[in-house]
């Protein structure tokens, strides 16, 4: 009975391509995506911006969940927080802190205030922010 149960799996695996691109090329509706395989980034070059990292990078960095829901809101060249102008220390702390959109309120239990006012310092020299 075992055996008779194999069959259909060992069929099914058979037909199981690893290259989905060679099956696609007859021109039917399925879609690659694009960003399939690709990692975050999670270099830094100051201690300031390993913080970030540690802390945000998760959801703020390149397909983190803030960078693509940001993305559908504003310029998607503006969806990573590093690269936003505008943002002031005290609006990203308060952001933080209070929680804002789909983001949690970020506790002084998770990240300390030092670290936050670290962490807003950096995001405002990396992307032209407004030093207050």
């Amino acid at each position: 009975m075992i055996r008779l149960a194999t069959i259909p799996l060992i069929v099914l695996l058979a037909a199981c391509s690893d290259n989905p691109q060679a099956d696609n090329a007859g021109g039917s509706s399925e879609i690659e995506n694009p960003f399939r395989g690709v990692m975050q980034d999670r270099t830094s070059a100051s201690a300031d911006e390993a913080l970030y990292v540690e802390k945000c990078s998760m959801c703020h960095r390149q397909m983190g969940m803030g960078t693509v829901l940001l993305g559908r809101r504003v310029d998607p060249a503006q969806a990573m927080l590093e690269n936003r102008e505008a943002l002031t220390a005290e609006y990203i702390i308060t952001a933080a802190r209070q929680g804002i959109g789909n983001m949690p309120r970020i506790s002084t239990a998770e990240v300390s205030d030092e670290q936050m006012n670290r962490i807003a310092a950096y995001l405002v020299a990396t992307g032209g922010g407004v030093a207050e």
